[in-house]
């Protein structure tokens, strides 16, 4: 039975099935909680705590800037990400710049330039090969390639990393890029390069939000490539989108009951981002402006969120990393949870790309012909970064880790040099513990179910003050308001 427009109108909750119902309705209770608390802000909106500070909020840094005093990992590891910034299309919640129907000879360009960045970075480093822990290779669309393309960028790649102790070697991937012949060969080409883990973006089952999302496939394709990966078997995740504009109760669970049938390893959920996090204002900002009825309330999204836990569940999925929920753990992405949760160090290269080194973050300019230039003059295309101070690179360890498994107090104290209990995080983590935010025990510092519900705008609330996401007039004046936070805990 569904619960019908009467009853609960005001919940956002109609149509919702009643043996959902009163989990999600609790959520939503919560969420209103945490707004008069000052926690949540009153429109409700939300921006990722992807990296701390926010990739947007960085300043200008030089490569000189990025690398003082600089040294490698005892190990010589790293974790590498590449970023390949083409796309046959712009789909419309998208919000990083990429190159929409590109030429080959775009693409060759692209390619000869990130080879030659490859060099540069081993120069700055001082060591002949990457050693790669985890590696990911995204975008954009970084199958958007010719199957010889794809081949030349993983041999030029692969003979400058070094792959014997990669324990994933991923690729993010769209579904367009796996079918038919050339599609094929793309998956064979990587499998004989050793990747062995595919992210393909379905982002929804639904035709009609398909098509709404302005993607390069439909439903039929992305079946078809999911078949296909398994075929060559790959570990796969599958991705989704949820608070999309049409999207109703009914159709997410749709997706989700579906969704567990393809025999995916690991299902990513993304709830729809309106506001900019990337250097690029996706065109879902401007539906919402003009169309703000279009987009699922706040409310209807948390609960959208709840149900999902719910549903998974029900079929043996749970989250094992924020946002992840595999059967078993070792199904999750290890490039992930060393970049969140391990903190180690990982080499960015291409277009937007960025690399977090111990105690900094450099990202890679946005625009193309800057990226191009830097290289020709034997440079980084470094453009904005951040050197923490020692109480920035505590609030870092700690807002990452929590967001996205737990804090581990051992690993805290290795990375910071200060016990959690002495650091300037503490007296935020016993504002969270007052509000059934966190438990802690005598290894590590967690979120709660609910928390974790809103692991976005909880660990914000430790944000320094220049990197708080929204404008002090739209948190309510309470508790858990991050900038009063800020005057009355440091």
């Amino acid at each position: 039975m569904k619960n019908t427009i009467d009853d609960h109108d005001t919940d956002d909750l109609t149509g919702l099935p009643d043996r959902y119902y009163s989990q999600a309705k609790g959520t939503v209770d919560d969420f209103r909680k945490f707004q008069e608390l000052g926690m949540i802000p009153s429109h409700g909106d939300f921006i990722p705590a992807v990296h701390y500070p926010p990739i947007t909020r960085y300043p200008e840094i030089t490569q000189e800037e990025m690398f003082h005093d600089y040294e490698m990992p005892e190990d010589g590891k790293t974790d590498i990400y590449v970023h390949i910034p083409f796309c046959p299309k712009r789909c419309i919640y998208c919000h990083y710049p990429s190159i929409y129907g590109g030429t080959d000879a775009q693409k060759d360009e692209y390619l000869a330039a990130m080879e030659k960045e490859m060099d540069i970075y081993l120069r700055q480093l001082g060591v002949s090969k990457f050693v790669a822990r985890t590696i990911l290779i995204g975008g954009g669309t970084p199958t958007d390639l010719t199957p010889a393309q794809l081949k030349h960028f993983l041999t030029y790649f692969t003979e400058r990393v070094d792959l014997s102790v990669c324990r994933q070697f991923n690729y993010d991937v769209d579904p367009w890029t796996l079918v038919g012949p050339d599609g094929l060969e793309r998956l064979k080409i990587m499998r004989d390069f050793g990747v062995d883990r595919l992210t393909i973006g379905v982002q929804s089952l639904t035709p009609e939000i398909i098509k709404k999302m302005n993607r390069a496939h439909d439903k039929a394709v992305a079946l078809e490539s999911i078949r296909n990966t398994l075929d060559y078997g790959y570990q796969l995740n599958i991705e989704f989108i949820f608070g999309y504009p049409t999207q109703t109760y009914e159709s997410w669970i749709r997706d989700l009951e579906e969704a567990v049938t393809l025999g995916a390893h690991e299902i990513q959920m993304y709830r729809l981002k309106l506001e900019a996090y990337g250097d690029q204002t996706g065109i879902i900002k401007t539906v919402r402006d003009i169309h703000p009825t279009a987009i699922p309330s706040p409310e209807m999204t948390v609960a959208m969120k709840d149900l999902t836990a719910q549903v998974l569940a029900e079929h043996g999925f749970y989250e094992n990393l924020r946002r992840v929920f595999t059967k078993e753990k070792r199904h999750i992405s290890l490039y992930a949870f060393n970049q969140c949760c391990n903190l180690y160090d990982q080499v960015g290269l291409g277009q937007t790309a960025f690399s977090s080194l111990r105690n900094r973050f450099a990202l890679n300019t946005q625009f193309f012909p800057q990226y191009y230039k830097s290289i020709e003059e034997g440079r980084l295309p470094v453009s904005r970064g951040y050197v923490r101070n020692e109480w920035a690179q505590q609030r870092w360890a700690a807002i990452l880790p929590l967001k996205n498994y737990w804090i581990r107090k051992n690993h805290y104290k290795k990375v910071t040099g200060v016990a959690i209990e002495d650091s300037i995080v503490y007296p935020w983590i016993q504002r969270y513990k007052e509000h059934g935010l966190v438990t802690e025990d005598e290894k590590s510092v967690r979120l709660t179910r609910i928390g974790g519900l809103f692991a976005d705008e909880t660990v914000e609330l430790m944000y320094e003050l220049p990197f708080i996401p929204f404008e002090p007039q739209v948190y309510n004046n309470g508790p858990l308001n991050p900038y009063l936070l800020n005057t009355t805990l440091v």
